[in-house]
């Protein structure tokens, strides 16, 4: 995976002269926000001449998250380097790091290095039946340093080949203020995966196709992602960059790749959860019309590996075919 990326705040419906500072609904916090938002200023950017450690910090965790993918997140710098204006995410072997017996024999204890204990996340063993993370990626965040409400994000990118692969860049809220996962939001800019040849129905949903999403519901069996995700097919996504954007404010949300929108929502009055047909006992009640899209957000760009949700799904086709099943109980679940 290559990028860079601008984000830029809402631009006001007022008009006001050059030399003022219009107001703007956007709004930032970190260590790298600006002290002062005017409207349509450039408030984050990075062309990733070098790795910023100050914006970014790796997630370095043995945990696959909710779709227990195959991942170990690590700061190494044969996963991830940023240099001549390009930052590379790039998988690797568990095994070409600590030999092949290591992945059904060694336990790893990630200590206080590890940054996120959740499934599993700071220490595994492998066996048998439970093998270790066959994979090193990297997973680099803004949380601390850059998180903001309402703005134009814009990313050029290229994104990555290889089967199994599944490059995300997206946003997740910086404080929980709705509860957890999919209550307060997640906002997937561009996601895709790296196989040549997977497809369904004679559709390829491998190189040749992006898609943006937004999850949000009352729980993970309730997510409402399927009201709010878009699809865009091409022969090369894998090949060239391309540029893709998101414009987020307070009454609507868009998606974009070259300029051409490919998905927007404007919810109706009573928000998402009128949106989702939800009934009574709006867990959204106290926000705006967008929550639990009206929260700071901050940035995730990452390299997963495979996984055990409906993403890679099991009646795709791909040469060599699939050397798991979603339901298999020799799947990846650490014991």
């Amino acid at each position: 995976m290559k990028y860079s990326i601008l984000i830029f705040a809402v631009v006001s419906t007022f008009i006001y002269e050059t030399h003022q500072c219009g107001p703007s609904a956007t709004t930032a916090s970190g260590s790298s926000a600006p002290t002062r938002i005017c409207s349509g200023q450039l408030i984050f950017e990075d062309n990733f001449d070098n790795l910023n450690t100050n914006k970014w910090k790796h997630e370095i965790t043995l945990g696959g998250g909710g779709n227990w993918e195959f991942q170990w997140y690590t700061n190494d710098g044969s996963n991830s380097k940023a240099e001549n204006g390009v930052l590379k995410i790039r998988p690797t072997l568990t095994s070409d790091f600590l030999g092949e017996a290591a992945l059904t024999s060694r336990t790893v204890d990630l200590g206080s290095s590890c940054t996120n204990a959740d499934f599993y996340g700071c220490r595994r063993t492998g066996t048998p039946h439970n093998i270790l993370n066959p994979i090193r990626s990297a997973k680099l965040i803004t949380r601390d340093s850059f998180a903001f409400k309402y703005g134009r994000v814009e990313i050029r990118a290229k994104m990555p080949a290889g089967d199994w692969l599944w490059p995300a860049i997206w946003m997740l809220p910086k404080h929980n203020s709705y509860g957890e996962w999919p209550r307060s939001g997640e906002i997937d800019i561009i996601e895709s995966r790296g196989n040549r040849h997977l497809t369904v129905n004679g559709n390829n949903i491998g190189v040749k196709q992006i898609s943006s999403t937004l999850h949000w519901g009352p729980n993970r069996e309730n997510d409402g992602f399927w009201r709010t995700h878009w699809e865009k097919n091409k022969n090369e996504f894998n090949e060239n960059f391309h540029t893709y954007e998101v414009l987020w404010t307070p009454d609507n949300i868009s998606f974009k790749v070259d300029g051409q929108t490919i998905g927007s929502v404007t919810p109706p009055q009573g928000g998402f959860w009128q949106l989702g047909n939800r009934g009574h006992g709006n867990i959204w009640g106290s926000g705006s019309k967008l929550a639990p899209f009206d929260k700071e957000f901050y940035l995730v760009l990452n390299l997963a590996v495979g996984g055990v949700n409906s993403y890679f799904p099991d009646n795709a086709s791909n040469p060599g075919g699939k050397p798991w099943s979603n339901n298999s109980p020799k799947v990846f679940y650490p014991k």
